[in-house]
């Protein structure tokens, strides 16, 4: 996936459509949660084995709330000057800190939470 080449699409698409002036961080990131809860709609009521196997109708759906998910995270990190690539490099070492693999394979307590 090339990052820069999609945000610069996207920001094309907002500025052919004088969207721009709406798409503030704070617009951005209402949407952004907008959308994350469209995608968890699909599977409220789905059991363990229905959401690990969803039929072809409910994929095309997930697959686009997932593309509004990312358009909207990268449209996000565009407006806010953040490099994502960056940010999710820095994320994972962090959480390579709190979660080592000798305290946390197959516990999925949160790192605070451990009695160490």
């Amino acid at each position: 996936m090339d990052i820069s080449k999609i945000q610069n699409q996207l920001k094309k698409f907002a500025i052919d459509r004088d969207w721009e002036q709406f798409h503030t961080p704070k617009n951005l990131a209402m949407a952004l949660s907008v959308e994350a809860s469209e995608l968890v709609e699909i599977f409220q009521w789905l059991n363990v084995e229905e959401s690990n196997s969803p039929g072809q109708r409910q994929t095309e759906e997930i697959n686009s709330e997932v593309a509004d998910i990312a358009m909207y995270l990268l449209r996000f990190c565009s407006v806010l000057g953040i490099d994502l690539e960056k940010a999710i490099e820095s994320k994972l070492e962090s959480n390579a800190e709190k979660y080592p693999v000798n305290l946390s394979k197959g516990n999925a307590q949160k790192y605070n939470q451990r009695g160490e």
